[in-house]
């Protein structure tokens, strides 16, 4: 590809999640300081949401490689499950092996059971959920239900609800309205601000072992921002394939044109004619 042709160890603008290439963008940042300050206080639920590709996923990742040896850490990429499989899923994210032919309140019991014990041991349960809006509201109800559990003084799991906006649709349900009176926390995460959009390019490239001079030309930024409106994983698409049509042409440098290219390539982006010559 073009990794040697622009001095590159590794692709800069993968859509794979790796905290690697974390960049604190301001969004970013405030989402990670509101999960902090919530997981001190004990309350229970915490919720994140934020459109595709603004970055929660990576936001979690970078959470749970946060946290210190006094917390035990789980996580669930695919919460779209009925209440019962789901509660089997967070038994076995906490260790249990649970039997599937169990009555569900007994399977709550055992989870109930081994929340006890982690807490005896000095643990703290921080169990983060992402694409939470997939989740049937039963199965919400479920893992409410599942965060009863308490001392007099703590939670014995801390829930982090990561979605969509389509979870503060689905929390608007009457029927999970106890659930959304738990949340004590919630942050709605946005994209890069124009003014982070080239740190956020040096950044992946000096971290993909890049030491030359800019390789996105002023315009080409431009347009980029403009195409993508800031959504990281938008970003990420385009840069990539412009800088590919800039392979292509021989050039070292992205320009705008190169830009205009990706984002006539990349579904779900228009380009009008007047952007392309303006």
């Amino acid at each position: 590809m073009y990794l040697a042709h622009f001095g590159l160890v590794a692709l800069p603008f993968g859509i794979t999640p790796d905290t690697e290439y974390a960049y604190s963008a301001a969004s970013h940042q405030e989402a990670l300081n509101t999960l902090l300050i919530a997981l001190q206080s004990g309350e229970g639920f915490i919720k994140i949401t934020g459109e595709v590709g603004t970055g929660k996923t990576m936001l979690c990742r970078r959470f749970l490689a946060t946290l210190g040896p006094e917390y035990f850490s789980a996580y669930l990429p695919n919460p779209a499950l009925a209440p019962l499989p789901l509660v089997l899923a967070v038994g076995d994210e906490l260790g249990l092996k649970l039997d599937a032919g169990e009555q569900q309140f007994q399977l709550v019991k055992q989870v109930n059971r081994r929340l006890l014990d982690l807490a005896d041991s000095g643990k703290t349960v921080v169990f983060c959920v992402d694409e939470a809006q997939t989740a049937p509201l039963e199965s919400l109800e479920a893992l409410r239900l599942l965060s009863n559990l308490e001392t007099e003084k703590r939670k014995l799991l801390q829930l982090v609800l990561f979605g969509q906006p389509e979870l503060d649709v689905k929390l608007a349900d009457p029927s999970v309205r106890q659930l959304l009176q738990r949340i004590a926390f919630h942050h709605r995460m946005h994209g890069l601000r124009r003014d982070e959009l080239g740190h956020y390019l040096t950044h992946r490239l000096r971290v993909a072992g890049y030491r030359g001079n800019p390789i996105f030309s002023g315009p080409a930024q431009s347009r980029l921002y403009q195409y993508s409106r800031g959504i990281p994983r938008l970003v990420n698409i385009l840069a990539h394939k412009s800088m590919l049509a800039a392979y292509g042409e021989g050039k070292v440098a992205v320009g705008r044109v190169h830009v205009v290219e990706a984002a006539r390539d990349t579904e779900g982006i228009k380009v009008s004619r007047w952007r392309f010559f303006a």
